[in-house]
Order: structure tokens, then sequence, then C-alpha cells
């Protein structure tokens, strides 16, 4: 786990010096896109009132922006195993926004979410990458009171665009994992026009809707 997080810090870092506090410079092709994923994870939080969101993987801070407008009651707070992601997300948004990388330091939110942190395998084996995967959702699991959000590439892309160096998820085999360990209430999103899924699992049914028996 040590060595995969060492190398997403250098990747990161890399990718941040590259490109600056953009969508590119967290390795996404436009801030169309990145807007688009940001869209689907917001379905994991509540629109109005109270609540505490956890960003997993943060980057330079970008999911901060939307949720001030998504939601406007809601607490940011921002995690990235990245120091100088950390760095930029700071000088972006001073002192308002609360952002570490320290994950010791990290308290349960309402929701977690986690965007794009599992799509960049490099040279990692894919066992290596899944045991990573599948340790950071327990992590994830863990920190969300109510409700975690993550999203993937899919092994449904068209074979001619995929790359050896990224990782492509099943979306069956991840529904099922959280299904089984977190409640019934789990959603599968495949169908908002890139390459890729967003599970969004909930603890207890969304605040709006009636626990039906």
């Amino acid at each position: 786990m040590r060595n995969v997080l060492q190398k997403i810090d250098a990747y990161y870092t890399a990718s941040l010096s590259a490109h600056g506090p953009t969508p590119r410079g967290v390795d996404w092709n436009s801030a169309e896109s990145q807007s688009l994923r940001f869209d689907r994870l917001a379905t994991a939080i509540p629109q109005t009132g109270p609540v505490t969101v956890l960003d997993y993987g943060c980057g330079y801070g970008a999911f901060c922006e939307f949720l001030a407008n998504y939601n406007p009651s809601a607490r940011y707070v921002g995690y990235d195993v990245s120091d100088a992601m950390i760095a930029a997300a700071q000088k972006i948004h001073g002192d308002r926004v609360e952002f570490t990388s320290d994950s010791s330091t990290l308290q349960p939110a309402g929701v977690v979410v986690a965007s794009g942190i599992f799509n960049v395998r490099m040279d990692v084996t894919p066992a290596a990458w899944e045991a990573y995967i599948f340790e950071t959702l327990e992590r994830i699991a863990l920190l969300a009171k109510e409700a975690f959000a993550f999203n993937m590439l899919t092994i449904y892309s068209d074979a001619e665009y995929m790359r050896g160096d990224l990782y492509y998820g099943d979306p069956h085999v991840f529904f099922d994992w959280c299904q089984k360990r977190y409640g019934r209430w789990v959603a599968t999103l495949h169908d908002y026009g890139l390459y890729e899924f967003t599970t969004i699992a909930r603890k207890a049914p969304a605040r709006s809707e009636p626990a039906f028996r």
C-alpha cells in the first residue's frame, strides 16, 4: 500500500507541475468532463441542510467550488496524498477550507466522495492495484456516516481507446461488493457519456426518501 501511494504521489505531483491546478493537472481531459463527474458524485450529497463532505483525493480542491453551489450549507474537507496538491489547494482556497495530506487526522464525515483516484494504475500490477482499491474503499466506507461515492473507468470502454497504464473496473463487481457490505441502498450510474461509472452507497435511505419496508 505504501509503495502504491508513493507512486500516486509522484505521478500527480508531476502532473500538477506540468499543467498547474487545472483539470489537466489532475489528469482530466477538460473542465466539462470534470464538472459532469462532480454532478454524478453529488447524487450522494443532500442539496439542502448542513452536512460535512470529505473529498478523498481532492487534488487542488476543484470539488470545493462545485459543492459551494450545490449545497451552500455543506462543510468541505479535502484530503490528498500529494503534499504538492494540498499546497496548491490551500493557495487557491485559503484558510476558509480545510485541506490535509495526513490521513491519520481525518474524521468521519456525512458523505465521502472520491473522484478519479482508482484510474491511473501506472506500472503497478493489477492484483496490487485492486488490493489498493478495496483497502481504500474500506477506509472511505469507515469514514462515511451517511453515504460514499466513487467513480472509475469502466471495462465497457471501447477496446481501441483503452490504455495499459490505466485500470478499468467492472461495475458489477463494485456494486456487488458495496451492496453486500454496506446495505441495499447502492446505485451504479453508467449513463452519462464518459468511459466510466459512478457507484453510490448509502448506509440508509436518502434524507428525502421514505424508508419503505
